[in-house]
């Protein structure tokens, strides 16, 4: 298995799990904390890295499911494998439905862990990739001016010139200009490139 840099949380109160699952990740370079309820994970310091958490589903107090449902409702979107001695079908599919990795039953082969691991890890390096692209398309489109912000979601909708000067009362020789600016602010060198941005940025066409 290809080495790769992340951070594991796990979530168990055996602690003889904690232990195999945190030498587990070890084995193959990844840095492993683990701990044994929700509680304790919330006051932990999660550093600046792809993540992801193995969670028990029985535990203490809330099950793994009702942390799963709280972490989603705080808009955490860590990757969550889920592991269990006492799992079911229903069980797996909630899990599953509510965004997990994947859903493993004691005693698994550690192989198995491991695949979910760097599975949930490249998730999470996907999510943080787009989130960074996205922060930077933000930044971009504050350089715009408001008539440039007018012309943009006409412009993603496929509208001419002459069509976008119609709508908003302006001359088609402006609208080329707001146009051209935009796309030059934004590092659009094509219509196409400016859709994809604008999709990534949740902005309508008209």
């Amino acid at each position: 298995m290809k080495e790769s840099s992340g951070k594991v949380f796990v979530i168990d109160d055996d602690p003889s799990m904690r232990d195999t699952l945190k030498s587990l990740a070890g084995s193959v370079g990844l840095q492993a904390d683990a701990f044994p309820s929700p509680a304790d994970f919330r006051q932990a310091r999660r550093p600046d890295l792809p993540a992801c958490l193995i969670l028990d589903v029985r535990l203490p107090g809330s099950s793994g499911l009702d942390f799963q449902r709280e972490l989603t409702a705080a808009k955490d979107f860590i990757p969550v494998i889920f592991i269990t001695g006492y799992g079911d079908i229903r069980m797996a599919v909630q899990a599953m439905k509510a965004g997990a990795v994947d859903f493993l039953t004691k005693p698994f082969r550690n192989q198995d862990v491991l695949d979910a691991i760097h599975q949930a890890l490249d998730r999470d390096r996907m999510r943080r990739y787009h989130e960074a692209e996205v922060a930077a398309l933000r930044k971009r489109v504050d350089l715009l001016t408001p008539r440039e912000r007018e012309v943009l979601p006409l412009v993603v909708s496929g509208l001419l010139n002459k069509q976008i000067a119609a709508e908003i009362g302006i001359s088609e020789a402006a609208v080329k200009v707001h146009r051209n600016q935009l796309m030059h602010k934004l590092g659009a060198e094509s219509v196409a490139k400016l859709v994809r941005m604008a999709l990534k940025l949740g902005i309508p066409g008209h």
